[in-house]
């Protein structure tokens, strides 16, 4: 399973308006698997990767996962240990960095991969191998 994080939307504005604030609807996220203050919406997604956690407090969940399955559970589990370390503070990314427990990791695009520089060698985003990845796959409820 991959998982990853999402881009840094941040909040867009135009002629002091801002654009990217929730909004009911699409952005409201789907009711069926919503947690109130983390929507989670369907979208497709990247390669293999099944859900992200985004900086503005959204969970994508790839639109190709079956609704009410026990791999929907999975991920929207991991993802929201993703959203609530976001919310605390403890982990923050934006396209050229990671910050996770006060370290900053490195992150750019090699050769059209997400790639994070840990321990001096780049590694692919989503492959497991990150401490906050470890942490939302062992949290006491099995791994993922």
């Amino acid at each position: 399973m991959a998982f990853k994080l999402g881009k840094n939307k941040g909040f867009q504005a135009t002629a002091g308006e801002i654009k990217t604030k929730m909004s009911f609807g699409q952005q409201a996220g789907d009711s069926d698997i919503s947690v109130p203050g983390t929507p989670v919406i369907r979208v497709p997604l990247e390669g293999n990767v099944l859900g992200e956690a985004n900086m503005d407090g959204s969970i994508y969940i790839n639109d190709m996962i079956e609704p009410g399955s026990f791999e929907e559970r999975q991920i929207i589990n991991h993802e929201m240990k993703h959203a609530t370390d976001i919310k605390i503070g403890k982990l923050a990314y934006a396209d050229d960095h990671i910050m996770y427990n006060g370290e900053k990791f490195e992150r750019a695009y090699i050769n059209g991969r997400d790639m994070i520089m840990i321990e001096g060698k780049w590694k692919e985003a989503g492959s497991g191998d990150f401490p906050w990845e470890s942490e939302a796959n062992h949290k006491g409820n099995g791994d993922i």
